[in-house]
């Protein structure tokens, strides 16, 4: 008997019990003594018994799973993040379908309407752009659960996120405290929209009385080390280089740290380096890297705990609801000892 052909009934002929008793026992059913239950669950085992999820759902109106979409699989935070995900849905009976978006704004919207036609509960999502989200607040409108893992206050659905402007602001703020007055920045999010850190680098600037120099800004095109290390280039190009830079991940911060190593230029000495995420990379650089903390935890357990609210509250959603959450910085020796 093959696994997909096995049913109910198979296991009530098996062990003599009703389809309603099989039923109840391999739901746990305190109704079915304990004995009987492990009779049948035994017996169930045997034939390679799997229940019907897809009946189950169109009694409960659940599916017990969640669609999580990314905008990039390579991204080490990212990671990080869904696995921290999958095992905090999994701790309440969810499962987790992953869908990637590639920082592409149709399939973005495909991995949306796939997960809506696989009917799962509720979706968690890493928008590609932060502000066009007319596409995703249509379908929160229409009362479906979706919590953003990146927040604009003002977008009218649900987010838990580290607050990224607040992040860069401190990362620029550190540089300026510890001497620093030309300040670069690599970042490859203006094009999308994403001007969260550019803002929190050009406040500390503003504060501190500094000129900002469009000379000082390289855009990676990209999030990998080796954008890193060309945007690096490009900075330290220039006729007057900048003695500090803000990378907005960590990966660029390494790419940035390898441009220095291969020319000649003492970091923190003669440029400081600070990046973004603190990745495990970071912290075991040649150069250890300076960054803003990125509480994968934190972010995790308040992001599933917000869903779960909303998957409870089936058809009559609550007001959306931003969490930012302010993020610390871990110092190292990329800005650190500079004489």
């Amino acid at each position: 008997m093959t696994r997909s052909s096995v049913r109910l009934k198979d296991i009530a002929d098996k062990t003599g019990f009703s389809v309603n008793t099989v039923s109840l026992a391999l739901r746990g059913s305190p109704r079915i003594p304990e004995e009987t239950r492990q009779l049948i669950r035994t017996i169930a085992e045997a034939l390679n018994y799997l229940p019907n999820h897809i009946a189950q759902s169109l009694v409960s109106r659940e599916t017990k799973t969640i669609g999580l979409i990314l905008t990039d699989i390579t991204n080490p935070t990212l990671m990080r993040t869904a696995q921290a995900i999958e095992l905090e849905l999994a701790d309440r009976g969810y499962g987790t379908l992953f869908a990637t978006s590639n920082n592409d704004p149709e399939e973005e919207i495909r991995a949306l309407e796939m997960f809506r036609s696989r009917q799962v509960d509720g979706m968690l999502i890493y928008p590609r752009s932060h502000r066009k989200l007319d596409h995703i607040r249509k379908i929160r409108q229409s009362n479906y659960p979706i919590v953003l893992l990146v927040g604009d206050p003002d977008s009218g659905i649900d987010a838990v996120c580290v607050d990224e402007r607040c992040g860069a602001y401190k990362a620029t703020r550190h540089l300026i405290d510890t001497g620093h007055r030309r300040i670069g920045i690599i970042d490859s999010a203006n094009p999308l929209g994403n001007l969260e850190k550019s803002e929190g680098y050009l406040q500390a600037l503003s504060e501190a009385g500094i000129t900002f120099e469009p000379v000082l800004t390289a855009d990676p095109q990209g999030h990998s080390v080796m954008k890193g290390y060309w945007a690096m280039d490009q900075l330290m190009s220039t006729a007057n280089r900048p003695t500090g830079v803000f990378a907005a991940n960590d990966s660029l911060a390494i790419g940035a740290l390898r441009w220095c190593q291969k020319n000649g230029v003492n970091v923190p000495k003669d440029v400081a380096i600070i990046g973004f995420d603190n990745i495990e990379f970071a912290e075991h650089a040649a150069t250890p890297i300076s960054s803003v903390n990125y509480a994968v935890d934190i972010v995790t357990e308040l992001a599933v705990e917000r869903l779960m609210r909303l998957v409870a509250a089936k058809d009559a959603l609550p007001d959306p609801r931003v969490t930012m959450i302010e993020p610390d910085l871990v110092i190292r020796e990329s800005t650190t000892g500079r004489s």
